[in-house]
């Protein structure tokens, strides 16, 4: 539970993350957080609601809404996601979207070291952040933020890091334990860092690499080895995207999952999208770095814990 500064601080960082929006002329919006089908996508479980289900992103509508016009949107929200639980993990947590037509994953690069450096020119100084002149302290180490940020390919991190090519942990289906245990420590711990060109089989939303369709342009940042966004040039051939849906749903049908629907209005309308790209934040993680904690938990107004 946070005390009085941490609410006031929390306060200010939401009003400078909307702020940077509204300068860079994104439109605010709403989505529902209770809705009767979500994106599939295997590695997430959501939280059911009366036969409906608690949003894990606002994407599915989100995308809907540059189908239907919008050009620059963005949208601080609640999500949820069945069993996340630990130092980074909240089964209730807040997320910051935003989306871009006529854009790629570069553009989402870009978008990522301004809103940081508004940030720190809206809240440097401001008690208890753990940040001053465009550097974040974390213990004894001094992380610069100051851009242009560190890039590094899927396939080069885990040549550099993984005791396995990636190759072979795509092969052993064990890439996101070998990413996690041998790589992520390393990301980010000088300055942010852009993990990027993900193989295609590993973004199920995302477009295929001009001049590599073997790989994705999708990209996560990191800071001090922590994942805080994941972002991607958008995937806007429905057809593409309806068969990547089918093998989504074929393997949640295996582990008998509880939502085994095709969202057949959201294809019908991204028919209709032509060039974007959008990205998912993590407030809490982001919070949590700049005012020195050790959990999300530790960030919110109510953790879990709070009603033990």
């Amino acid at each position: 539970m946070l005390d009085l500064q941490g609410l006031r601080f929390r306060a200010a960082f939401f009003h400078s993350l909307r702020s940077f929006f509204v300068r860079q002329q994104f439109l605010e919006v709403d989505t529902p957080i209770r809705q009767p089908l979500l994106l599939p996508e295997l590695n997430i479980e959501p939280l059911a609601s009366e036969g409906w289900f608690l949003q894990a992103s606002p994407e599915l509508c989100m995308k809907r809404l540059l189908a239907a016009g919008c050009s620059r949107i963005f949208q601080l929200c609640n999500c949820f996601r069945k069993g996340e639980r630990g130092r980074l993990h909240l089964e209730e947590f807040t997320m910051l979207e935003w989306y871009r037509t006529n854009g790629g994953y570069e553009d989402l690069m870009a978008d990522c070291e301004a809103l940081l450096g508004s940030l720190l020119a809206d809240l440097g100084g401001m008690a208890p952040c753990t940040f001053s002149n465009e550097n974040l302290r974390v213990g004894d180490r001094v992380i610069s933020l100051h851009p242009p940020w560190e890039r590094l390919s899927v396939h080069e991190a885990f040549a550099r890091y993984s005791p396995v090519s990636l190759e072979q942990a795509l092969a052993a289906d064990t890439f996101d334990e070998i990413l996690v245990e041998y790589v992520e420590p390393f990301l980010g711990m000088d300055r942010p860092l852009f993990l990027y060109d993900y193989p295609v089989e590993l973004g199920s939303l995302a477009k295929r690499k001009d001049g590599s369709p073997q790989l994705a342009e999708r990209f996560e940042l990191y800071i001090n080895g922590i994942e805080l966004a994941n972002g991607f040039s958008e995937l806007t051939d429905s057809h593409e995207q309806r068969r990547r849906f089918e093998q989504e749903l074929s393997m949640m049908d295996e582990e008998r999952r509880q939502q085994s629907r095709m969202p057949e209005r959201f294809l019908e309308e991204l028919a209709g999208l032509d060039r974007a790209a959008g990205i998912a934040l993590g407030v809490d993680r982001l919070l949590m770095l700049l005012i020195g904690k050790e959990s999300v938990g530790e960030v919110v107004s109510f953790a879990p814990v709070d009603f033990d």
